[in-house]
């Protein structure tokens, strides 16, 4: 089958850094599906994993976490899907990656593809939307909105966050323009009642982000406590920082109200000095949407319930795709580009990829 890896880390100019390649195609057993990929989106750990992870045993490592396809054969355990079931998943950053014709899946983090969304519409979404959802739902513990039958999306009933009972919960959001973000502040201005703050450094960045639902955008390349203030927001209940949390920390401990929550995705390359957190008594909390698929937990489950969720407020108009732009079908001169263009950092929403 068709696909597209590598052997040794490379920069991304480099010609030998992804290369279309055949490889076996795999075969489904106890609970896997075997997905016929239709459509892929890029990520920056596919960036991350390129430039530190060789390949084991000289066989190609084929990237790629964020897929859309067909079921095509099921392992002899499998028991929520059948043959030509549409589904959309993350997958499981210690199997081969969705770069691929056919890839395996394990069914307990696959969802059912939204049917209101084309394959590429629907690829730009898993990845990121489990990190968001984990995010609020179970790292911060938000309770999500019990949404209604009605027609109209602004009918949808509001709950509270748990622990919102004395302060109003504010949330902010930083780096609100990129792939998690653009789903994360739909989410939160959706199914939490909290004042949502997204922090955009770019006019077109700025747009997108109010067009998700923030309540205010401000610029995280400016100090944020002046910027806030001018909101009337005297500080902040829930931090989300998505990006360079390590040049924003000290601003993000000032900012933060006592017994706030600090919640992160990234890697400060300095480490963070939690010392800083102790005299508000700030919770720290992090989130990595593969520890589930990484060590099969318990409620591995759990993300394909909430992709499921999140495919039922798509298509009730809810929620919208994160596509940003599509680079054409699945092959190494095109991923290349996807992954030159989110490591310049400007990329807004997410690059798919569709079709071989």
């Amino acid at each position: 089958m068709k696909a597209v890896g590598y052997l040794t880390p490379q920069a991304i100019e480099h010609s030998d850094s992804l290369i279309d390649i055949d490889i076996a195609k795999p075969d489904a057993t106890g609970r896997d599906l075997l997905i016929k990929v239709r459509a892929v989106s890029v990520n920056p750990v596919d960036i991350k994993i390129r430039l530190s992870a060789s390949a084991d045993n000289n066989q190609h490592k084929v990237l790629g976490w964020d897929a859309v396809g067909e079921v095509v054969a099921v392992g002899e355990d499998v028991e929520y899907y059948n043959l030509g079931d549409q589904v959309y998943y993350a997958g499981d950053l210690t199997r081969s990656g969705s770069n691929a014709e056919y890839q395996l899946v394990d069914e307990r983090i696959a969802g059912n593809k939204p049917k209101t969304l084309s394959d590429s519409e629907a690829a730009a979404l898993p990845l990121t939307a489990i990190t968001a959802w984990e995010l609020l739902f179970t790292r911060l513990d938000f309770i999500p909105l019990l949404v209604d039958q009605r027609d109209k999306p602004d009918t949808a009933l509001k709950s509270a966050s748990e622990n919102s009972d004395d302060i109003p919960s504010r949330i902010l959001i930083v780096g609100a323009a990129g792939g998690v973000g653009s789903i994360l502040t739909q989410l939160a201005a959706t199914l939490t009642n909290a004042v949502v703050i997204g922090t955009a450094s770019r006019p077109e960045s700025e747009r997108w982000v109010k067009e998700l639902g923030a309540d205010y955008v401000i610029n995280h390349h400016q100090p944020l406590q002046p910027q806030l203030s001018e909101l009337g927001i005297n500080d902040i209940t829930h931090v989300i920082s998505l990006n360079r949390t390590g040049d924003h920390y000290d601003q993000l401990v000032e900012i933060i109200a006592p017994q706030g929550k600090l919640a992160l995705i990234d890697d400060p390359q300095n480490g963070l000095d939690i010392m800083k957190l102790k005299r508000k008594s700030i919770s720290l909390h992090w989130e990595f949407m593969f520890t589930r698929a990484m060590f099969k937990t318990q409620d591995m489950y759990k993300q394909r319930e909430l992709l499921n969720s999140l495919a039922d407020l798509i298509d009730r108009g809810l929620i919208k795709t994160t596509l940003g732009e599509h680079y054409g079908s699945i092959n190494a001169e095109n991923l290349k580009r996807a992954h030159a263009h989110i490591e310049s950092n400007a990329a807004i929403g997410k690059i798919v990829l569709e079709g071989f």
